[in-house]
């Protein structure tokens, strides 16, 4: 009798183990779609555009994701988030990832309960003012009303600048981008504070972006990247090997269009071929098949290509590599190799 029970037991916890294994990536594909958690509306990186087609440098992650997984970078359902949302939305499981130039902090990993994937932007956090205000440095904003979104590490890192620099503020909270441009325009601060890449989006939305500057001092670390829920590493491996993909292909000079004919041609480069799925059996090993990443890149393109077409010196954000070009090129952008 002890014996049956002792069976029993074990045999339900099999199933329970099965069911944990299976997790997010099996939900995604059973599903049909990507539930992919995104900010409001920030130009360039996330926001819908006049037909109510999502797009931007964080919906390409999204969409290469989809592609990976479900063979359509249109199986996207995108769920808009606020800073203060954007977590409990992930950890609620209303999104499968997240991708929402969001920083990567120890208390987001540890406390927050979050597996951060590779940093895909390397930010940090910058001041746009009128250029009519006469400020030239961050240190001359002494009892200035600063524009801030709640809940970001924008209020903290805000904070300790200004204490560490024996000065006082006004806060004028707000919880969108949207909220902000709107503040800001209507002369109800200052300043507005956030990302510097943000920043570069705001100002590309203002009716005169020429009135407006960004000033010379970034007072933080910023390295944005996706996440998802802490306790499935099979889904956390997805996501952080789609994102290696796309770095890892514009090293290999892998692009959207020719990667079809590179995985077709199956050349002398073995790195190349695995990438593509011609060697090896590197799609087994995230639960996915030998075109994972051959799929993410014709869809969205290598990394290279995501931030010209959304947010590089052509568009009107205007933004240079920086920090963000491959090691290659005198940047920190580096990837993990697919081997």
């Amino acid at each position: 009798m002890k014996l049956t029970k002792i069976a029993a037991i074990a045999a339900s916890l099999s199933l329970t183990a099965g069911a944990v294994q299976a997790g997010t990536l099996a939900d995604v594909q059973a599903r049909g779609e990507l539930n992919c958690i995104v900010t409001t509306g920030l130009a360039g990186f996330a926001a819908p555009d006049d037909s109510g087609r999502w797009e931007g440098f964080d919906v390409d992650f999204c969409r290469a994701v989809a592609a990976a997984v479900l063979g359509d970078g249109d199986k996207v359902k995108f769920v808009p988030s606020t800073g203060k949302t954007r977590f409990t939305l992930l950890n609620s499981g209303e999104g499968d990832i997240l991708f929402r130039n969001t920083t990567e902090t120890m208390s987001r990993d540890a406390d927050l309960k979050l597996t951060f994937l590779p940093v895909n932007y390397y930010d940090g956090q910058g001041f746009l003012i009128r250029k009519s205000l006469g400020v030239s440095s961050a240190k001359d904003l002494n009892g200035a009303s600063v524009c801030i979104q709640t809940g970001t590490t924008t209020e903290l890192n805000l904070a300790d600048y200004f204490r560490a620099n024996g000065m006082s503020y006004e806060p004028v909270n707000i919880e969108t981008n949207e909220e902000g441009i709107a503040n800001y325009s209507g002369n109800r601060c200052d300043v507005y504070t956030t990302d510097a890449s943000g920043l570069a989006s705001t100002r590309a939305a203002l009716d005169n972006p020429d009135d407006h500057m960004l000033l010379p001092e970034i007072i933080s670390k910023e390295p944005l990247g996706g996440a998802v829920r802490q306790g499935d590493e099979e889904w956390a491996d997805v996501g952080k090997w789609v994102v290696n993909a796309l770095i890892v292909a514009e090293e290999l000079g892998v692009t959207k269009d020719n990667a079809a004919e590179m995985a077709s041609a199956a050349g002398d480069n073995p790195s190349i071929n695995r990438l593509l799925g011609t060697e090896g059996d590197m799609g087994a090993m995230i639960g996915l098949d030998a075109g994972w990443a051959l799929r993410a890149i014709q869809n969205a393109g290598n990394y290279g290509e995501i931030f010209d077409a959304n947010i590089g010196p052509s568009t009107p954000l205007a933004l240079e590599r920086g920090l963000n070009a491959s090691w290659r090129d005198g940047g920190i952008l580096y990837a993990a190799p697919v081997r």
